[in-house]
């Protein structure tokens, strides 16, 4: 388990650890996929700033780093940064200031497997989009598809909700 010792950050920097999601969480649509092993979770909370994307990759591969599961760092890397756009650029966009919905990424190993999870405020349903051949965007959720063994969402009560990827 990665120990992390939280300190004051200035405004807009990253703020506080929280140890979201509860011990032993894992997605229930991926359930049948997990397997015996080490258990181990870190989460932070990520600021509304663009530098932020580059930010969750770097704490990826410290953690994976941390549990031995470096060879995992090249795909984990492309999901949490398509998962981690996606959250601040749809998540945030409808909602009020946000600075009161931030957006929290959890890294959960269980064994040889890890998820990567997002919860942001939104309430806009992650969807495979079919870009035009001239579009600059838009492959985002194949790139996830393509790399993890599932993923998938649910929604979060009062609001939001959680965008997942399992990868091995």
């Amino acid at each position: 388990m990665i120990t992390v010792q939280s300190t004051t950050a200035p405004p807009g920097q990253w703020t506080t650890f929280d140890w979201w999601p509860p011990l032993g969480w894992w997605p229930e649509a991926a359930r049948d996929l997990l397997v015996h092993g080490p258990y181990a979770s870190a989460t932070f909370v990520l600021p509304p700033t663009p530098s932020s994307v580059h930010s969750a990759r770097s704490f990826t591969v410290g953690a994976l780093t941390g549990w031995g599961l470096a060879e995992l760092t090249e795909n984990m890397e492309l999901v949490v940064s398509e998962l981690a756009t996606n959250a601040l650029r749809h998540g945030l966009r409808l909602t009020g200031s946000p600075r009161d919905c931030p957006v929290h990424m959890s890294l959960v190993r269980h064994g040889p497997l890890v998820t990567c999870a997002f919860t942001d405020p939104g309430s806009s349903v992650p969807v495979l989009r079919y870009p035009g051949p001239l579009d600059t965007g838009g492959l985002g959720l194949h790139i996830v598809e393509s790399l993890s063994h599932r993923w998938g969402w649910s929604a979060l009560a009062p609001q939001g909700k959680i965008v997942w990827a399992v990868l091995s």
